[in-house]
Formats: C-alpha cells, sequence, structure tokens
C-alpha cells in the first residue's frame, strides 16, 4: 500500500476482504481502504476490478465514490469514500423508523439502483448493514465496488466468492442456483422495506441453513404484519418479493413509480399473473352474510457451499410450519388456503404425530372447508374428530379449545361453543381465533349487544384485521341497522381488497337500502377479483329485485356449478328453484331443484334442530312443496325459538301464505316489518302480491 495512505481501525470485513479507515496525507482526507482478500485466481482479481471501475462510473449521490485501485504486498485494495452516519441496521437497533422515514429511504435506493441497473450493474448484498444514513440524511450504498455485471446470459456463478449476498436478503431463485438479476436486487429491497416497517426481517429466529430453507419453501403472502402497516404497503413488500422472480417488479424504474404512487387513495397492485344475499322469500338474504373464524398470525450469515444446500432437501422448523399454516388459515376464502394450510400442519404431524397444535389447526382448516364454499359433511366430520384429537393430547392448548368451539359452531351449537372459546380465552386472552369464535358465537346466539362491544373492542386492539369489520357489519346487518352495515363492509373491503365476502356482505347492505345500481357494481367488482357462491348467489338476489328472473336463474345456476359456486349450498339449490317457478316450462327442473335444497339442509337440522334459521327455511321449504304438516310444525318452532329475528319472521309469513294461512301470514309480515325488514324485500316477492292486496296489511 502506498505511503500516502497512513491504515487506522479496522471498520469491518466481509467475504471479500476488510475495510479499513485510512488518512490520506497527499489530499488530507479521511478515506475507506477495502484489502481484497487473495483468491489465487489472477481471472477473478481482474473481474473485481473491472467491476469496481464500472461502480466508479455511477453519478448517483447515494453511492459512495470511490478514488483509487491500489496494488500492495497483501494484494489489491480500493479506496473510497468514508461515509460518516449510521448504517440502517443501527437505525434499524434504535426504534422502529416511522412510515414516512422508511419510504424516504427507500426512494432514495430505487433512484440511486435506477442508475445502476441502466449501467448494467447489479449490487447483489443490498441489505441494512451495506446501507448508511449519512449526517445530511442522505442514504449511502456500501460495498457497490464489488457489484457484479449483469450479464443476462449468465447460468451460474463464475466463482464460489461471489455468492456474497446474505441470506435474509437474498432471493430465493438466488439460493437454488439462479445467476443474479436485477431482480435480486429488487427483492432485497422489498425485504428491507418489510424490516423498515416492521422493525424486524422476515424469519428472524433463524439462521444459517435453517433460514435458507425457510427463504426456499416460503413466500412473502404469509409474512406478519404489524396492525400499523397499511395495507398499500403490505401490497407493496409482495410485489417486491414475489416468488417465482418472472412474478416480481420486473424493474427499478417500476419500483419507483410505485413508491411514488403508494401514498394514493387508489393505489392497488394489479396481480402479477394470472356472502350471500338473503332473499325473504326464498331465505335469500338471511342466510348471505357470511362470516370466518379468522385466525391471529402468530421469519446473517452467508450462502451455503452446493454441499450444504443438498442437506436443505427436506429442511424443517415445527414453529414455522404452524406459523405458516395459521396464516394460511387466516386467508381461509383464497383459492388453496386451506389446502396450503392442511399441508403445513400435516407436515408437524409427520415429524411430530403427537402436535396438538398441528391436529387443532387441521380441524380449523376442514372446517373452513366446510364452512366456504364446500358444505360436505365428510369437512365436518373430519373437523370434529381432529379438534377431539388435539384436546386429548394437550387440554391446557388455547387452539385445541378454538378448535373444539370452531367445530360446535359448523354443527349450529353456539353455546357450547360460547363456552368453549371463553375457555380458549382464559388459556390465552390474546388468542385472536378465539375472540374471533367468541363474537360469531353470540352472534349465533342474537346477544347482539355483546358481540358487538366485543368486536369493536376487537376492532381497537386489532385496526388493521378485517374480521372485525365483518362481525360488525353482519351485527348490523341482524338488526335491520343497514346504513352501519354498509359502513363496517366498506372497511372490510378497505383493509382486505380481496376477500370477495366483503363484497358479497356489502352487495347485501345495499340492496337492504335499494340501492340496486350499488349492489350489483359491487358485486362485479368482488367477481373481478374471482368467482364465488357467495357473489353469483348475491347476483341472482339482485337481479330478482328487479324481475330479471332469466337473469337471475342464470346466476343461481353460476352460484350451484362446481367451478363457479358451491353445488353442496342448499340455500343455493333453493334460490334457483324458487326462480325457476317463474320461468315458462321450468317447474320440473324447480322441483328438482327444491329437492336437492331439502336434501343438503336435512343432516343440518337434524344436528341443530333448535336453530330458528334453519328450521324456517325447512319450514319454508315443506310449504313449496305441499308438505302441509311438516311445513306448519316448523314455521311455528322457529317462530318460537326466534320471535324478534325480521328473516325468521319473514320465512313464516311466506310459508304461511303459501300454505293458505292468511291470518298467521299477516301477523307475521307485520312482525317482520317493525322489527326493520325491508319492504322493497316484500314488494319484490311475486307469491305475497294477493296479501300486500289485502286491507289487513295496508292497515295493520
Amino acid at each position: 500500500m502506498s505511503v500516502q495512505y497512513e491504515i487506522g481501525p479496522c471498520l469491518g470485513a466481509g467475504g471479500f476482504g476488510e475495510v479499513f479507515e485510512a488518512w490520506d496525507h497527499q489530499l488530507q482526507r479521511s478515506v475507506a481502504i477495502k484489502r481484497l482478500r487473495n483468491f489465487g485466481d489472477a481471472t477473478h482479481s481482474e473481474h473485481l476490478l473491472r467491476e469496481a471501475r464500472l461502480a466508479a462510473s455511477l453519478k448517483h449521490a447515494a453511492f459512495v465514490k470511490i478514488y483509487a485501485l491500489e496494488q500492495s504486498p497483501q494484494g489489491q485494495a480500493i479506496v473510497m469514500e468514508l461515509v460518516e452516519g449510521q448504517t440502517l441496521k443501527q437505525l434499524l437497533s434504535q426504534a422502529p423508523l416511522p412510515e414516512k422515514a422508511a419510504l424516504a429511504i427507500m426512494r432514495q435506493l430505487a433512484d440511486a439502483m435506477c442508475e445502476a441497473h441502466d449501467s448494467g450493474l447489479v449490487h447483489g448484498d443490498l441489505k441494512p448493514s451495506n446501507l448508511m444514513q449519512d449526517v445530511s440524511g442522505t442514504v449511502r450504498i456500501l460495498d457497490f465496488g464489488l457489484a457484479a455485471q449483469f450479464d443476462p446470459q449468465a447460468t451460474m456463478s463464475l466463482h464460489p466468492s461471489e455468492q456474497q449476498g446474505t441470506i435474509a436478503y437474498m432471493a430465493p431463485e438466488r439460493l437454488q442456483g439462479a445467476p443474479l438479476r436485477p431482480q435480486s436486487d429488487i427483492y432485497a429491497l422489498g425485504v428491507i422495506l418489510y424490516e423498515l416497517l416492521t422493525g424486524s426481517r422476515p424469519f428472524a429466529d433463524l439462521n444459517g441453513l435453517a433460514l435458507a430453507a425457510a427463504q426456499m419453501q416460503s413466500c412473502s403472502d404469509h409474512w406478519p404484519y404489524p396492525d400499523h402497516v397499511r395495507p398499500a404497503l403490505v401490497q407493496l413488500v409482495r410485489a417486491l418479493t414475489a416468488v417465482p422472480a418472472d412474478k416480481r417488479v420486473q424493474t427499478m424504474q417500476k419500483v419507483r413509480e410505485l413508491l411514488a404512487q403508494v401514498d394514493g387513495p387508489n393505489f392497488r397492485l394489479a396481480p402479477a399473473a394470472p356472502s350471500r344475499l338473503r332473499r325473504s322469500r326464498l331465505a335469500l338474504w338471511g342466510g348471505a352474510l357470511v362470516l370466518m373464524l379468522g385466525g391471529a398470525w402468530l421469519a446473517t450469515p452467508h450462502l451455503p457451499t452446493s454441499g450444504q444446500l443438498h442437506t436443505l432437501l427436506e429442511p424443517y422448523s415445527e414453529a414455522q410450519e404452524m406459523q405458516q399454516g395459521l396464516q394460511a388459515l387466516k386467508q381461509w376464502d383464497r383459492p388453496g388456503a386451506t389446502g396450503e394450510a392442511e399441508a403445513h400442519f400435516a407436515k408437524v404431524l409427520e415429524h411430530t404425530p403427537g402436535s396438538a397444535a398441528a391436529a387443532a389447526g387441521l380441524a380449523i382448516a376442514y372446517g373452513f372447508r366446510y364452512n366456504s364454499d364446500h358444505m360436505d359433511d365428510i369437512w365436518l366430520r373430519k373437523a370434529s374428530a381432529a379438534a377431539q384429537q388435539a384436546l386429548q393430547l394437550n387440554p391446557q392448548l388455547a387452539l385445541a379449545h378454538v378448535a373444539q368451539a370452531s367445530v360446535l359452531i359448523w354443527e349450529r351449537k353456539p353455546e357450547p361453543a360460547l363456552a368453549a372459546f371463553n375457555q380458549a380465552l382464559s388459556l390465552d386472552p390474546a388468542n385472536l381465533n378465539a375472540l374471533d369464535g367468541k363474537i360469531l358465537a353470540l352472534r349465533r346466539l342474537r346477544h347482539y349487544d355483546s358481540a358487538l362491544q366485543t368486536a369493536e373492542d376487537g376492532a381497537r386492539r386489532y385496526p388493521r384485521e378485517r374480521v372485525f369489520a365483518d362481525h360488525i357489519g353482519s351485527i348490523h346487518y341482524a338488526q335491520a341497522h343497514y346504513p352501519q352495515a354498509e359502513q363496517a363492509f366498506r372497511h372490510s373491503i378497505q383493509l382486505q381488497p380481496d376477500a370477495v365476502v366483503a363484497y358479497a356482505n356489502l352487495a347485501a347492505a345495499l340492496a337492504s337500502q335499494n340501492k340496486i345500481d350499488d349492489a350489483l357494481h359491487i358485486l362485479q367488482q368482488g367477481l373481478e377479483v374471482r368467482p364465488s357462491a357467495w357473489l353469483y348467489g348475491n347476483l341472482g338476489n339482485v337481479l330478482f329485485l328487479r324481475e330479471d328472473y332469466q337473469g337471475a336463474a342464470v346466476a343461481f345456476a353460476a352460484a350451484v356449478s362446481p367451478d363457479k359456486g358451491n353445488p353442496a349450498d342448499y340455500l343455493g339449490w333453493a334460490n334457483l328453484a324458487d326462480t325457476l317457478l317463474w320461468l315458462p316450462g321450468r317447474a320440473e327442473d324447480a322441483r328438482r331443484a327444491y329437492a336437492r335444497a331439502i336434501e343438503l339442509l336435512a343432516p343440518r337440522l337434524a344436528r341443530a334442530p333448535q336453530d330458528a334459521t334453519l328450521a324456517s327455511q325447512m319450514g319454508m321449504y315443506a310449504s313449496r312443496t305441499g308438505n302441509r304438516e311438516q311445513a306448519l310444525n316448523l314455521l311455528q318452532q322457529s317462530l318460537t325459538l326466534a320471535p324478534k329475528d325480521a328473516e325468521v319472521q319473514f320465512r313464516a309469513a311466506l310459508g304461511y301464505e303459501l300454505l293458505g294461512e292468511r291470518k298467521p301470514a299477516l301477523a307475521a309480515i307485520h312482525r317482520a316489518l317493525r322489527l326493520g325488514y325491508p319492504a322493497k324485500f316484500i314488494e319484490a316477492t311475486p307469491e305475497l302480491v294477493a296479501l300486500r292486496r289485502d286491507t289487513a296489511y295496508q292497515q295493520p
């Protein structure tokens, strides 16, 4: 090394060498000198120096200036600007950064990296310890003297030492041997943004091979976020870290654009790749509001060698599998989510057959399969067996009680379910699954004041969890507070724009206020996300209200189709049957649809004979099909069970009218109206035309 430089303390070391503070006697300034390791490969040394020269050509203020290349007996060295300030790693160790500061840092990084990528350079090792904020607040990118030149034709690394990236910030395809690409830096920026927003990196408790395994076997859709992180920023992180790489944001210029737009009111990322309304005369709106038992979201060394990577073929972490399984359950209404959750829990049970937590997770996953668009009783039986196993394995596990309570909810046994959810909360007061389930049990028991208070408390504690907005909307809807229900469901969509249940529920609230065009618009927005039995069912309901019976029949047929809806939904078949009655020549089709609805409803009613909703629905279907004695018994039973339920009163009125019992029909319809049932729905029910003309109806 030239006598021009007086070497000072070592500032750090890495895979390429050591960095020292030094004094430049000739120019009278402090500098940083990076002594490169001697790899015994002249070609490689020339390659490093060539990249250092390229990096020196970058003009953006974020890049550390390269002053000189030096040769010494110890090897080559790069003389660089000495930056004074704190690394992002140091800043994060003090306190999480405010959102505004985090985005300001990201915008500076994206601007700088645009220039680098345009010059054909990829950094390959972006991470908080390589990024510094100087005393002026400018973000500086360290170690770019050793960046790699992007070669579109490259298929493998040129030298083992080029695997310099730190695993936590390295794109999964790089861990699997793919060459360095601009998308590698984009992935690293996504991880850095996640860390700036949350205060810790993904899989923060893992290192080494375990961390590499987690990176390769998971995706950023399952990374947890604290409540304060806005959905737009969650979308952005997922877009920057998508796997595989072709689903990721493809250019740094696009990253710049997204960071500039993320504060806008209409920010929404398009995908990188390719509830049921209750129509009273057919139990239409009452069964419409679908609510889930959501789940609470409970991760720096260098790359392993090729031999070590071989050991990653079957990596395993029980804690990670459980975390990812529970996170997938939280997104139960997304295609494939329940199957993904089951796979995680099954993997735990393969390694640990006595895992009560995994058995409980499987029970909840099976229940979601039953309760969503797949009302096949086999899933309920499997859920019950898994929940019993979980309780036997560990009766002190809160999740086991949640699983058991969830099965009871799906069996329509709300009282014991509420007790089980309360038991889970006594074991774990912060268990989101248990809190969610408790609210649903209170709703099923029609304890609306307690349910609303609990849901509002949950929303204050967990403001980013959409499940509480869904509960609040459903509680208001059940009490005919339709404007408040509308507000809550809109908030749910704002929290999670791709959850189709909220679109279905919002359409119900809008239609209940006679906002038919708005309801149709919301349903179309939901169908743009993905098809669903809830959405097609509600589309049929709204079209029926507009007296478009042909269009309604098409929508209801889609709602019970295997590819777009749910063939096991009894309410969908009943809606289709009621609509077919109004189309010429479709009476036989209507009869078969009613028969299918009764066949599907019968086992549910047998399991829960005290359920007023099921009893009133079956009573109405019996009225339709001429089973007078059964109809009268069930209608009276439902009125006794739920005298203050507007839905039940309306179904009873319709059933009595179909049976020719005008007096009890009038009494029930008047009670339904007093309880807030929309007059528009009564007017849209053709079978009630004669009743509406009765003077006793007009003058209650």
